[in-house]
């Protein structure tokens, strides 16, 4: 702990949910004193005979949504002088309106916390890949910044950046001896697809791997564990938003802990209205230590299950389940197909069969299931994972295997192209048709 996070809590600082609730209940009137500052919230809280000073109190304000960010960009959500932002971000959607989000320095301390607060913990000996992007999302400099506060080396990936293609990000975790990454579930299979292609075993040329970091997408069981089998180190999963930052993470027992010490939680009903601590609907977050752009009861409209109960982890902080997108998914035939099934019973194939890249189209009455796979194993898996859809949904599938690198190309996994600079001056020879373009 440095001498700049003493003031925050840390786990281990509470004995029971009483304990708790009290250390939200002392920083709670700061967090509103910061809102009142702001043009959004100096507005809603003037309609109010008295600031809200308990979690009761702060029930009865509205909640506040994504589209009041957007309503309010770039600024009317600011609650200091523009002279003490030290970031600002945009969140990843682009329809409409942009959804800001900035942070002063002093909250940049709180968020690296709780995003460095990983059961296997960062120290000064880890190498830490950060393999999501930099550009305006919040992602890639929170695990820059966490990785930082404890010393590791950090190597800035990035991600969709032509400085650092599928054969680079090998050639990195190999020669660097890379300890730790975090990136999205699905580049750790894309990695493995190219470290093969680089000559490289995946759980045996890269010794140095002690884990991955994963968060940004839905995640099921099996194909958690086909990554971890696949690497041979944990996949250690983080759940949080660009608005807010990290807002739970996994303890060594495998189950997401909310960061109540650092915010308020509710799980709202949209149905009726309601709201619970604790439940099934959609999360509701009012982050504790945030200055610049405070947020009372901040919808993020992503649906979850909420517990209170014992975890053998000691944390003492209530459980989160994600559900997200999970029941999202199209008809066929008489069955609802989601991904998220989908995904379970695909990594439900044995790992010998190599399947780590597939795609499926959901027509009328039937599903149609593309997979990368070996030749020889391609009848094998084609007949096992209809016979799984089978037995998941009931309705059939037309499963197709197709050779490696048709749905990722190889080339994909293999090119290293050069960074184009803008240049101006060419020689008698030279092409100059792209003159002033990095690509």
């Amino acid at each position: 702990m440095t001498d700049a996070t003493s003031a925050l809590p840390h786990i281990g600082q509470w004995n029971g949910p009483e304990e708790l609730r009290g250390l939200q209940e002392k920083q709670l009137p700061q967090t509103v004193a910061w809102a009142a500052r702001s043009p959004f919230y100096r507005h809603r809280l003037t309609t109010s005979a008295a600031l809200p000073t308990t979690p009761a109190d702060l029930a009865g304000l509205p909640l506040t949504t994504k589209q009041d960010l957007r309503d309010n960009y770039p600024f009317g959500m600011l609650g200091v002088p523009r002279e003490r932002l030290a970031t600002y971000h945009e969140s990843s959607g682009t329809a409409g309106r942009p959804t800001p989000s900035y942070y002063t320095q002093e909250d940049w301390l709180d968020l690296a916390e709780r995003f460095a607060r990983k059961w296997i913990g960062i120290s000064a000996a880890d190498v830490f890949l950060v393999r999501t992007p930099y550009a305006l999302l919040l992602t890639g400099h929170l695990a820059h910044a966490a990785a930082r506060l404890h010393g590791a080396t950090v190597v800035p990936g990035d991600n969709r950046s032509l400085a650092m293609p599928y054969a680079r990000v090998v050639r990195t975790l190999h020669d660097l001896g890379v300890t730790l990454t975090w990136s999205v579930p699905t580049e750790c299979l894309i990695w493995a697809a190219a470290a093969t292609a680089a000559g490289h075993r995946p759980g045996a040329d890269f010794p140095a791997l002690r884990a991955l970091f994963v968060g940004g997408e839905p995640l099921t069981t099996a194909r958690r564990q086909r990554i971890s089998r696949l690497w041979g180190v944990p996949v250690i999963e983080e759940y949080g938003s660009t608005e807010t930052g990290s807002l739970a993470g996994e303890c060594a027992y495998g189950r997401m802990h909310l960061w109540a010490d650092r915010a308020l939680f509710e799980v709202y009903d949209p149905q009726t209205g309601n709201v619970a601590a604790e439940g099934s609907g959609q999360l509701v977050v009012t982050p504790l230590y945030r200055e610049a752009m405070p947020l009372l009861r901040y919808n993020l409209e992503d649906d979850v299950e909420v517990a209170y109960d014992d975890c053998d982890c000691g944390w003492q902080l209530p459980t989160v389940r994600v559900l997200g997108r999970a029941a999202f998914g199209h008809r066929v035939g008489d069955a609802q197909v989601t991904q998220h099934r989908l995904e379970e019973v695909v990594f439900s194939l044995p790992d010998a069969y190599q399947v780590y890249f597939w795609r499926a189209r959901a027509e009328p009455v039937s599903l149609r299931v593309e997979v990368e796979v070996p030749p020889e194993h391609r009848a094998d898996a084609e007949a096992a994972l209809a016979a799984g859809v089978r037995a998941e949904f009931g309705v059939d599938a037309d499963v197709t295997g197709l050779p490696p690198g048709a749905l990722v190309p190889r080339d994909a996994l293999t090119n290293m192209p050069d960074v184009v600079k803008p240049r101006s001056l060419f020689g008698p020879d030279e092409d100059w048709s792209k003159a002033l373009l990095y690509y």
